[in-house]
């Protein structure tokens, strides 16, 4: 845990360490979960355990973030497919096949976000088992 605290306290710059701030305050909430410090700077909430159809086995975070220094990533996990109507009402974002990208937070409704990190983590147990962090 004072991995995760230690770098919240270290994101650059200053605006983007207020987001991270209050992402992590978003994520703990809707979650319960403590979040887990991942390679490459992304914290995860909850994990998932994976089996693909070709054997190999995993885990990995349920949902999260990275407070990059261009972007922030907004991790859903297995990815966006069925949530175009909600990601029609967020706001100003890019997207991947399972990472949202935010400009800044300001950009988006913060209301919205929580409901498409909640639709995330329902699509997601729905395919694999989550855990708590």
């Amino acid at each position: 845990m004072s991995d995760v605290k230690d770098f919240l306290a270290n994101v650059e710059p200053i605006r983007r360490h207020r987001e991270a701030a209050q992402l992590d305050a978003m994520f703990r909430e809707i979650t319960g979960w403590a979040p887990v410090l991942y390679k490459g700077g992304m914290l995860g909430y909850g994990r998932y355990d994976y089996t693909y159809t070709s054997g190999r086995t995993g885990s990995w975070l349920a949902t999260g973030f990275a407070p990059r220094k261009a972007k922030l990533s907004i991790y859903i996990m297995p990815g966006y497919a069925d949530f175009d109507a909600i990601l029609a009402r967020l706001g100003k974002h890019t997207k991947g096949k399972s990472c949202l990208y935010l400009n800044k937070l300001e950009y988006a409704d913060m209301d919205v976000l929580a409901e498409l990190i909640r639709a995330g983590l329902r699509d997601l147990a729905s395919r694999w088992p989550v855990h708590a962090t």
